[in-house]
């Protein structure tokens, strides 16, 4: 997630005042309150958030839980206001809204005094043709000053880091149905326009004082419209916070210049996760092999295949290595410590060692298993149930360790 995220460790919160009050549900229009009065559980929080690329942000935050007639948590509502010495003072504010199993909301609205700005509305609802029928919006209009770009292959060197501003506005969408029993089909698209600017951290130069628009395809502005169709076979337990069952999709997705995109390319994408439980759930092993490949003449270079990040090489940095193909595999041992309520508010709380391994190549017949990245880490989870996971996961690589703070998780 591009906001800086206010990680709802409970435990943070024991040396702060938080309270519990009741409100008419007549204040909370989105989504309609059922009940009478609204529990809302009011905690003021310390933000410290930190990422490769973005450096150490500080800050305050006020996360208010809405709770619905069976005590669950149906709304976050979170204002914040940090600072970063790169971006300078951001007011966030981000809402998740969840007035049912089968439908979300989620929006977010920043702006920073210097580059950065992210504006989000996400949308899930699978309440149509009696449940059956999933349908997913995503409409984004951001600025990230804090992209990099070192140049492509597993090979590329530190000494090559740029600097960027990513600057996105568009729409992505799909619609899933099932076609046999736990496989869904689904299809949709993506449509956006990128322009690439001036980034914000001034120590390192811009991406076009290293390379050329002819090295770097899409390094001064492309657009995107694209059309995706995948299948998903899933035996998950839940929906965001399984603990058993398997899950495996492909996708294809096609970019075409006669619908308006700056090349033709097309992206495969083939993806197992599997979960396995014991000791009633207190210990759930997970793991995720994923390969991805990107072919095309010219494909813009945000468009290819990319590794690092929170959710998938968590020892550097997002899109850390680009080149036409990916091969990943995330290894994590969620265990389970212990259940605490703090204003409450009942949250599990999770230690989760973990491995990720992956690699960039031109094709998989090019894979060297030599140069494949190691990041072993820990993660760090507070589970509010059914819907809400806090993380922090710290990762190392080769140039030293990373940290990301989140919410969901990683895969």
């Amino acid at each position: 997630m591009r906001f800086t995220l206010f990680l709802l460790f409970p435990l943070l919160a024991i040396t702060l005042s938080g309270c519990t009050s009741y409100l008419p549900s007549g204040r909370f229009p989105l989504p309609a309150m059922a009940q009478e009065s609204v529990k809302v559980v009011t905690i003021p929080l310390p933000v410290i958030a930190t990422s490769p690329n973005e450096g150490v942000t500080v800050g305050a935050l006020s996360a208010f839980l809405l709770h619905n007639e069976k005590d669950e948590i149906s709304a976050l509502i979170a204002p914040q206001l940090n600072h970063n010495e790169n971006f300078g003072t951001t007011a966030t504010l981000y809402g998740a809204f969840y007035p049912s199993p089968f439908r979300s909301f989620e929006l977010n609205l920043a702006k920073s005094t210097e580059v950065n700005e992210d504006y989000e509305l996400r949308f899930r609802d699978q309440t149509l043709m009696d449940n059956q029928l999933e349908l997913n919006a995503f409409l984004f209009a951001f600025r990230d000053g804090s992209a990099r770009f070192f140049g492509f292959r597993q090979n590329s060197s530190s000494d090559d880091e740029t600097n960027f501003a990513d600057q996105e506005i568009g729409v992505t969408f799909s619609a899933g149905y099932p076609i046999f029993d736990h496989t869904q089909l689904m299809v949709g698209g993506r449509v956006k326009k990128v322009l690439i600017g001036e980034g914000a951290v001034q120590a390192l130069p811009f991406i076009g004082e290293l390379f050329s628009p002819d090295q770097v395809p899409g390094s001064q502005q492309f657009r995107t419209h694209t059309q995706m169709v995948s299948v998903i076979y899933s035996t998950l337990d839940a929906a965001l916070i399984p603990s058993s069952g398997v899950r495996a999709r492909l996708s294809v997705e096609s970019s075409m210049e006669a619908l308006g995109s700056s090349a033709n390319y097309r992206r495969y994408e083939a993806e197992v996760k599997g979960f396995y439980s014991a000791r009633d759930a207190r210990l759930i092993s997970v793991g995720r092999l994923a390969y991805h490949q990107t072919r095309g003449g010219k494909v813009p270079f945000l468009e290819r295949s990319a590794l690092g990040g929170e959710t998938t090489l968590r020892g550097y940095g997002r899109n850390r290595f680009i080149d036409s193909s990916y091969l990943l595999c995330n290894l994590e041992q969620r265990i389970s410590l212990f259940r605490w309520e703090v204003f409450g508010v009942r949250a599990d709380w999770e230690l989760a060692p973990f491995l990720d391994l992956g690699a960039v190549m031109e094709s998989l017949a090019d894979f060297d298993a030599g140069r494949l990245e190691f990041n072993p880490g820990v993660g760090f989870r507070a589970v509010i149930r059914p819907n809400i996971v806090g993380r922090i996961d710290v990762g190392f690589g080769r140039q030293g360790p990373a940290v990301f703070l989140g919410l969901g998780y990683p895969f």
